[in-house]
């Protein structure tokens, strides 16, 4: 059982049951550490290859409540300008008025309305997410890799999440197509994501 807790599919008496103690001792506010963290994504370009990026400056925050886990939340804000796939033109063209139009939008958020259990240490959450100014709705489905102390005394959580947009909804339309067929950049986007927090003090 992890942070966001069962679906209620079980029996009556079953969820009557004690939270787990472990869980409630989880409960409190967290800092996503960066320096452990990842935000990423993967386009499908020209129709045969990955090309892979991350941001690089992000923020965010969880509030993790082990004993109500429908009232753990968290928060992300990104700086756009920190994007990177490991091509400098590329990443130039990306922060341009073709896609994320970074002097005029330079963060992107996403901040949660909906947490769900799965089963086993599996997860859903909704949120907003808002790109270009634009806000829709977000659904990543996340594991809990569990909670430890760190050799240096900071109380850890991770997640790790997937999830998959089709970008035109956020106003990223720029594409070109190709003499084969198809076009230059997919508009489906998957993202991933690998999150350690810890406890703030």
């Amino acid at each position: 059982m992890g942070i966001f807790g069962r679906k209620d599919n079980e029996t009556a008496t079953a969820t009557t049951t004690a939270v787990n103690p472990d869980l409630a001792a989880l409960t409190g506010e967290y800092t996503i550490d960066p320096a452990h963290s990842t935000f990423g994504f993967v386009a499908r370009h020209a129709m045969v290859t990955n090309v892979k990026g991350s941001f690089q400056d992000f923020t965010g925050t969880l509030h993790l409540d082990g004993t109500d886990p429908s009232k753990s939340t968290a928060t992300i804000d990104v700086v756009m300008d920190s994007i990177e796939t490991g091509n400098a033109d590329r990443d130039g063209h990306l922060k341009s008025a073709d896609f994320f139009k970074t002097d005029e939008f330079p963060a992107m958020t996403f901040r949660t309305t909906k947490a769900e259990a799965l089963g086993g240490d599996d997860y859903r959450i909704t949120g907003d997410l808002t790109i270009l100014g634009t806000t829709r709705p977000l659904t990543i489905d996340l594991e809990f890799n569990g909670a430890a102390k760190d050799p240096f005394g900071n109380e850890r959580v991770g997640f790790e999440g997937k999830a998959e947009i089709l970008r035109s909804e956020w106003g990223l339309t720029w594409n070109a197509a190709l003499e084969t067929g198809g076009v230059l950049v997919s508009d489906k986007i998957k993202l991933n994501f690998d999150i350690s927090a810890i406890r703030n003090a």
